[in-house]
């Protein structure tokens, strides 16, 4: 389940029909498990010096921020699944790394998260774009959530 991403990417100085001579991105790994992320991080920056090496380049790598894997709420996320099994929606956990507020709140309340599907599999994106119908079943599905949460802790339904 690791995943890597490159986000952004400056080349300089950017002309269609010159070897840039230097290029910046940047590169976001994601896994759920802390140990794997660093195997798959220390692969990363060996692939970095033995491309430098072969080709004779500079590679500097600095890392800007490190967010460690927050596994959400068990229950929570089986609650969250249940719903959307119960109404015949399709569903399937993924790991998220985006540093959604869900990420922070983890760490003092039981949390989980819904994604709903974007058109084009594009999200975290101005051209973002989702359905009102998998809007509101996105909806739907963290009320069914939410009133199983109540009734777990005893409170009205």
């Amino acid at each position: 389940h690791g995943r890597g991403t490159v986000g952004e990417i400056h080349a300089h100085p950017g002309s269609r029909n010159v070897i840039p001579g230097q290029v910046r991105f940047t590169v976001d790994l994601r896994h759920e498990d802390e140990a794997t992320l660093t195997q798959m991080d220390a692969r990363w920056l060996a692939a970095c010096t033995e491309v430098a090496e072969r080709h004779g380049v500079t590679v500097d790598v600095k890392q800007v921020q490190y967010f460690p894997p927050t596994p959400f709420d068990t229950d929570l996320v089986g609650k969250v699944r249940d719903g959307a099994t119960r109404r015949g929606l399709a569903a399937m956990d993924i790991v998220t790394g985006a540093g959604h507020d869900a990420v922070y709140m983890a760490s003092v309340t039981p949390t989980a998260m819904i994604f709903v599907p974007c058109k084009d599999g594009v999200s975290h994106n101005e051209i973002e774009d989702a359905k009102p119908a998998d809007l509101e079943a996105g909806c739907n599905v963290l009320l069914d959530a939410m009133v199983a949460r109540a009734n777990h802790l005893g409170a009205p339904a």
